[in-house]
């Protein structure tokens, strides 16, 4: 995957894990996002960062959205492994300090995000619209590769241009 993840270079791109754990992200999904590398081990995960982060609050787009929905994918992996202790422990941790997770988790709502659209507003390069697609790799359910389209010549797509030339040797990068 960390291969594939190189290939993408052009647009964000990422990994998780079952628990909605980062496992691996480019360098464009770090600035889009946030870095992820740069946070503790046990904190690279997509539910800490949109429930409990408040730049998260400011980054996202319909943040209530995304939000939610990433409580029906916990959901829906707390089912599929109802005796996941690292699961248990996350959802214990958001209940206590997200005051929207309780409700949302009391839904009993359960959802397998495989595409649709996202907004983020980045501090220096403004509002980034994408279209998003996420993939099981073969032979393992437990990962899903999510990549973040946007449409060629798009403001977006300049925008991640002056993004990606931030990675450039000899060039310092903002985030």
């Amino acid at each position: 995957m960390h291969l594939t993840l190189q290939t993408l270079e052009h647009v964000p791109a990422f990994v998780i894990g079952r628990r909605t754990d980062v496992l691996a992200a480019n360098f464009l999904a770090r600035q889009v996002l946030t870095d992820f590398e740069a946070l503790p081990a046990p904190q690279r995960n997509l539910a800490r960062y949109y429930l409990l982060d408040p730049a998260a609050r400011e980054r996202v787009g319909d943040w209530e959205r995304i939000a939610s929905e990433t409580v029906a994918m916990l959901r829906l992996e707390a089912g599929r492994y109802p005796h996941d202790r690292r699961l248990a422990d996350l959802v214990g941790e958001l209940t206590l300090r997200s005051p929207e997770f309780t409700t949302w988790w009391n839904d009993h709502r359960v959802l397998r995000r495989t595409h649709g659209s996202k907004v983020y507003h980045h501090p220096e390069v403004g509002e980034l619209h994408f279209s998003y697609e996420s993939f099981m790799p073969p032979g393992d359910t437990d990962q899903m590769l999510c990549v973040y389209n946007v449409e060629p010549g798009s403001p977006t797509a300049d925008a991640l241009r002056l993004l990606s030339s931030w990675a450039a040797p000899g060039h310092t990068a903002r985030s």
